[in-house]
């Protein structure tokens, strides 16, 4: 399955910038050994169920302790029997790009 989400701290005062805590999250990510891609809004991971919401979780848990309160948007694609899904999807959109220029 690919999981894509986002993870950021709210209530923590003055400062519009969530970056600490956003790498705190990702730093989970990178140690899981998933498969995974970071962009500017999100977060995608592939694997199995239970090590997908494992790694989210405490991707979350590690976002909540630097706030009050947190949000966490998630978007998953479950799909049995199919993996390198986070490569894979993109590769077949290119190559109709391709076949369309």
């Amino acid at each position: 399955m690919l999981v894509a989400f986002s993870v950021a701290p709210s209530g923590a005062g003055d400062s519009d910038s969530v970056s600490e805590a956003v790498a705190a999250a990702v730093k989970v990510v990178r140690e899981s050994g998933l498969p995974h891609e970071t962009t500017s809004m999100f977060t995608t991971i592939e694997g199995e169920w239970d090590e997908v919401m494992d790694v989210v979780k405490r991707a979350t848990e590690a976002v909540s302790a630097h706030a009050p309160r947190t949000s966490l948007v998630l978007k998953a694609d479950i799909r049995p029997g199919y993996t390198n899904q986070l490569h894979e999807k993109v590769r077949r959109v290119e190559e109709h790009l391709r076949e369309t220029s």
